[in-house]
């Protein structure tokens, strides 16, 4: 048999090294090499076996040697740069792409993969640039647009990136990881629905698409269809029981569905499977608060933060622990902190806002400026969305009022905003609600079916909730959040309806200059007070801010506990945020007066109640005489006052619906009147029940109030015997007058802007 030439051997070389027999391949191109040593392309190739093989070092240094026998082998410099990027020398890999560009610019694969490298280096307008010159060059690649969106997306530039991957897709509809980033994307906007299409069109596309699951579940869980959600989470773990992070997003999803335990157990096995996952230690901090075990939730926060300290969600959340603790200070340094992480998120900076409201340092200027900050950061760049308006600017006819809120639920909002809605003049107003409701319950039916008009907001961004508020043609929308949670204030920015009113989250201030009014009445704002503090024009309604309706069917009001106990019994069930040092300080100087008297306090376990021991022992107070009481269902709460003689209202930030509630179970309420709204809140609710005379308006006052009645056994009766009857009759429970002052508000703030006041 006749021997092969040289050229033979190479040419079979290369039909072993296609066919994947790269062994047989090397061997050849070794016998080439042995003859001809300056064999520019059997060295190329041998270096691209070395790479398929996984000797990525060895790859280099052959195709280095190719490019010093022929620099101008364009090929040689692209597949240089592919071994050098698969290395992670990213640096070398560009600057031999583009050298190999440089000798042959229409080189599809060698621009695409440069722009590959460029975004692996976070050089994401570089690379975007390199994937439309690739798509230039071959207007089908589809991997290509693909990447071009990736690059897009890290531009924070997701209409084109969207755009991008819908191109993607149109040239290859099976791309089950296109689908994954168009949902991803999606999600960023809010539009949570089309997210949840895009993942299912993946797992469409790849049946066993375990992140796909996973991700969809998250998404599912923000559209308020928790089951859904738990039923994706667990196909995740089905295809992948080893992954910490989809153990860490069920939990989220069952904490939604008040499985806590469940969700407890979940987080555990996420950071069993992968401790340092500082997500999983962020979620388990989550149903740690939760579970009213607000101490260890601080430490699994923290350490979230010990394995990513610039980790915002973690910060924040760290924020509403201490906040549940009374830690007031340690509260807004993390609150700030996950601000400085995320400057562009409004609700990080809303927390800031809302906590300066329970601590003594700051007072109604100090929080005014805080607020008009937030205005200057996160409203005002929202100027150009403001559209004109084309209400009807009839003044005498019917109104179409939005109410705008995440909270219609078992909620202060809910409870307070009910006996409203049940008793709107449906002659004069028409009542939309716009909810991000996202675990409905009886409240939500119940708030549904007192409105015309119901909106499903949740998923949706602001600029889609001011778009649909738009074609309403509302003409009073009114914001029931202020700087709580999920609060819609942007929404407020872009000024969808002529008017627009804060009331009932807490009786403060927005500081936007979109919210045109606000409501109050004369005991939480006095004539005295400077309204100058507030960015909104005040409306006292005549009043009452509030019109109680109590949660549920409410316990009879037992006999007074002190004549079974032999002792008075103080408490406050207000939340312990507003638990401040100066309030402990007075609750302990009446216990201090009152020889032998009791304290029941709502409070989280854990170490942060030795504050109270510390100011228990500095009044030579036993331990023994302050009791605390976690979270209960709402039933096991209202019974709790069954243990409680007199309330102490809390300062700087007094109770409102708490109150409400001790009177309603016949305990009366010793309050301080403070220097903020929110402080006077005690106020305007004991005035208007005819019980004016235990409000204190100084702390000496506040202690001689509380000991006088606690020494008057008689009046403690009379005034528990009597107090349900009392509320009752009070503007605060009558609901129809509450409608026609709050409708006769709404009235005269239209006449205004149809008068173009």
């Amino acid at each position: 048999m006749k021997a092969m030439t040289i050229d033979e051997v190479f040419a079979r070389a290369v039909q072993l090294h296609q066919s994947g027999r790269f062994a047989e391949a090397e061997g050849m191109y070794r016998q080439v090499l042995a003859q001809r040593p300056s064999h520019a392309d059997a060295i190329h190739l041998l270096g691209l076996i070395a790479h398929q093989t996984g000797r990525s070092g060895v790859a280099a240094d052959l195709i280095e040697k190719a490019i010093a026998i022929n620099p101008r082998a364009a090929d040689y410099h692209i597949n240089l740069g592919v071994v050098l990027a698969s290395s992670g020398r990213r640096e070398e890999a560009v600057a031999a792409y583009r050298h190999g560009l440089m000798l042959k610019p229409d080189h599809v694969d060698g621009t695409y993969n440069l722009g590959v490298t460029l975004l692996h280096l976070n050089r994401a307008e570089e690379a975007a640039s390199a994937f439309r010159e690739a798509i230039t060059l071959n207007p089908r690649h589809a991997f290509a647009h693909y990447a071009l969106g990736n690059a897009l997306k890290l531009q924070g530039r997701l209409e084109e990136a969207v755009a991008s991957y819908r191109q993607a897709l149109a040239l290859k509809p099976d791309f089950a990881e296109v689908y994954a980033r168009l949902a991803a994307a999606l999600g960023e906007f809010g539009r949570f629905d089309e997210a949840v299409a895009a993942y299912r069109q993946a797992i469409s596309a790849k049946p066993d698409f375990a992140e796909a699951y996973s991700s969809m579940g998250h998404f599912l869980g923000e559209l308020g269809r928790p089951r859904e959600a738990e039923a994706a989470h667990r196909q995740a773990l089905e295809l992948r029981p080893d992954v910490g992070e989809y153990h860490g997003n069920l939990a989220i999803v069952l904490a939604q569905l008040g499985r806590s335990q469940d969700a407890l157990q979940a987080c555990r096995m996420a950071v069993t499977l992968k401790p340092k996952y500082a997500g999983g230690h962020n979620n388990l901090g989550n149903v740690l608060r939760m579970l009213g075990r607000a101490e260890e939730a601080v430490d699994a926060f923290r350490g979230a933060l010990a394995l990513r300290p610039e980790f915002t969600e973690a910060w924040n959340n760290l924020g509403n622990a201490l906040l549940n603790m009374a830690r007031l200070d340690e509260a807004l340094e993390a609150y700030r902190k996950a601000m400085e992480l995320e400057p562009r998120d409004p609700l990080l900076h809303s927390n800031v806002i809302f906590t300066m409201n329970f601590h003594p340092a700051f007072d109604a200027p100090a929080i005014l400026q805080e607020t008009r900050n937030w205005n200057q950061r996160h409203a005002k760049p929202l100027k150009h969305l403001i559209r004109p308006r084309a209400n009807n600017r009839d003044p005498g006819r019917r109104l179409k009022v939005g109410y705008v809120s995440p909270d219609f639920r078992e909620h202060v909002v809910g409870w307070n905003l009910l006996p409203l809605l049940r008793h709107h003049d449906r002659q004069q107003v028409e009542v939309f609600c716009y909810s991000s409701v996202k675990s409905p319950d009886a409240m939500t039916e119940q708030i549904r079916a007192c409105c015309d008009q119901w909106r499903e907001m949740i998923g949706l961004g602001d600029e889609p909730v001011a778009e649909r508020i738009r074609q309403d043609a509302i003409d009073i929308l009114i914001d029931l959040s202020l700087h709580t949670s999920s609060n819609r204030l942007r929404v407020f920015a872009m000024t969808p309806a002529p008017v627009q009113i804060t009331y009932l989250a807490y009786c403060g201030t927005s500081g936007i200059d979109g919210m045109h009014y606000r409501f109050s009445d004369p005991h939480l704002d006095p004539p005295d007070v400077d309204l100058a503090c507030y960015s909104e024009q005040t409306i006292r309604l005549p009043e009452t801010y509030w019109c109680y309706a109590p949660g549920g069917k409410a316990p009879d009001i037992s006999p007074l506990p002190a004549d079974r106990n032999g002792y008075i019994t103080f408490g406050c069930m207000n939340q312990f945020a507003k638990a401040s040092p100066a309030t402990v300080e007075l609750w302990c100087e009446i216990l201090k007066q009152v020889p032998g008297s009791r304290m029941l306090i709502h409070a989280p376990p854990g170490k942060h109640l030795q504050t109270i021991g510390n100011h228990l022992s500095r009044h030579e107070i036993a331990s023994d005489r302050v009791q605390f009481v976690g979270s209960q269902p709402w039933d096991q709460y209202m019974a709790s006052y069954h243990r409680i003689d007199i309330g102490l209202d809390p300062f700087p930030y007094n109770g409102g619906i708490t109150t409400c509630d001790a009177l309603w179970m016949g305990v009366p309420v010793v309050t301080l009147s403070g220097q903020t709204a929110v402080g006077r809140g005690g106020r305007s609710i004991l005035t208007n029940v005819g019980l004016a005379n235990l409000v204190a308006l100084n702390p000496v006052e506040y202690v001689r109030l509380a000991t006088e009645l606690a020494g008057d056994p008689s009046r403690l009766r009379e005034l528990r015997r009597t107090m349900r009857d009392r509320l009752t009759a009070s503007p605060l429970m009558d609901g129809p007058r509450f409608a026609r002052n709050v409708e006769a508000a709404y009235r005269d703030a239209w006449r205004r802007w149809c008068g173009g006041i």
